[in-house]
């Protein structure tokens, strides 16, 4: 097996970059909707440290990447009020969908980066070109239906019963490890990342 230590750390340096606009975009919606949890608990923010989670911002990302068969990775989660939401449910829905939004949003600037730089800084270039594969990454994982991941609170705008969405949060976790490191999963979303990359460049270009 080939540990690419430096690709695990450029993976977990990206992640910590991506993240802070991911929960902010959560935050911000769910602010502009009426709650306001995320402003209380200081999550509208861009600093990464109010959104940094140690297990899945760090530990999990750099040995899933280390061992290739995957990427695992989140932020703490933005924490909203459905009954604070206008719209509630669909408010919601709103909230969650805003840090994939945003994951595409980022894709596009670095791509925009990394045309720019190729000459001057092809180092950075390259580095901005690895964000966008990694940004695009993470849109499709959030978007999965398993807690803690974005894609769950879908499934509560969907009106799942309660008591089915928490037994799923119980296991959410094992089965996030499972498909990533068992099933194909994992390679899916990252064939899925190379052609969104390649039609952004293309558009860019």
């Amino acid at each position: 097996m080939h540990l690419n230590i430096e690709m695990a750390l450029v993976n977990v340096l990206l992640l910590w970059i991506l993240t802070a606009p991911h929960e902010f975009a959560h935050a911000w919606v769910a602010t502009q909707l009426g709650d306001d949890t995320p402003m209380r608990e200081g999550r509208v923010t861009l600093h990464p440290l109010a959104h940094v989670d140690w297990l899945g911002t760090a530990i999990l990302p750099f040995f899933t990447s280390l061992l290739g068969g995957g990427f695992l990775g989140w932020g703490r989660p933005v924490r909203t009020n459905p009954s604070k939401l206008r719209g509630g449910l669909n408010g919601l829905a709103m909230v969650s969908l805003a840090g994939p939004a945003m994951n595409v949003a980022m894709a596009v600037i670095l791509a925009a980066l990394a045309i720019g730089t190729v000459h001057a800084l092809p180092a950075f270039s390259r580095f901005a070109e690895q964000g966008v594969l990694l940004s695009l990454y993470l849109a499709l994982f959030n978007l999965l239906p398993v807690p803690p991941l974005d894609g769950s609170k879908l499934l509560l705008a969907a009106r799942i019963p309660v008591v089915v969405y928490s037994e799923l949060s119980r296991f959410g976790f094992i089965l996030l490890l499972v498909a990533i490191e068992y099933t194909k999963l994992g390679p899916w979303m990252s064939e899925w990342s190379y052609r969104g990359a390649e039609a952004i460049f293309g558009m860019l270009r």
